[in-house]
């Protein structure tokens, strides 16, 4: 199972290649010589940059849904609505598609963040937006999230 860490950024060609940084090269090196999903995010305009094996852990979990009732129906199209499969390159890049391009609104300068088993590729601007904590808003949802659980003797409480 990966456990990526980091924030990291990079720059995106006319072509649309994105050189993976070294340091999440390292962390994905396992995985490199495979296959990723690359598909919008759901909850923000970004791309997400899944290992294969991960992303087949999500389907598996969304293979259960059934998908004679619609609004599961719905939500499967909306998933993986303008998924493309891709590798690294030779030189550690990624190609992302045009329409994910326009969809992220990413234009040279981006930012690859960790999210655990997969990685946000976002437009540095809307990045630096979306991670802005003006109104302390990062304690209330941390409260909210993690408030209610109780760790064991080895986590974190």
């Amino acid at each position: 199972m990966l456990n990526l860490i980091g924030t990291y950024e990079a720059k995106s060609d006319v072509k649309g290649r994105v050189m993976l940084p070294s340091s999440l090269k390292k962390q994905l090196s396992p995985v490199l010589g495979g296959e990723f999903v690359l598909k919008r995010s759901m909850f923000q305009p970004c791309l997400e940059l899944y290992p294969i094996e991960e992303w087949q852990k999500v389907m598996g979990q969304v293979s259960k849904l059934n998908r004679f009732n619609k609004k599961n129906n719905d939500f499967i199209r909306k998933l993986t609505a303008g998924i493309k499969i891709l590798t690294v390159d030779g030189s550690g890049r990624v190609l992302l598609a045009k329409d994910l391009i326009a969809f992220a609104g990413i234009d040279k300068e981006v930012v690859l963040s960790s999210s655990i088993q997969f990685v946000e590729i976002w437009d540095k601007e809307a990045y630096e937006n979306a991670v802005l904590d003006i109104d302390g808003e990062l304690a209330s949802l941390a409260e909210e999230v993690m408030g209610g659980i109780n760790f064991d003797e080895d986590g974190v409480s």
